[in-house]
């Protein structure tokens, strides 16, 4: 599954950047390919605003 940062970090929650720096990303444009685990779909359901899903 490839996951993609389309928004900014800046004013979120310290609970949701910890959860997008746990997915690997940093920068806005990003794309990092992530296994689709219980956890890691629990991160990226937190973060759904954030992040864009390219494949699954």
């Amino acid at each position: 599954m490839k996951l993609k940062m389309i928004r900014s970090r800046i004013g979120c929650t310290p609970n949701q950047q910890k959860n997008l720096r746990a997915l690997g990303l940093n920068r806005i444009g990003q794309v990092k390919e992530v296994r689709p685990t219980d956890s890691t779909l629990g991160k990226i359901n937190k973060v759904k605003h954030l992040v864009e899903v390219i494949e699954s």
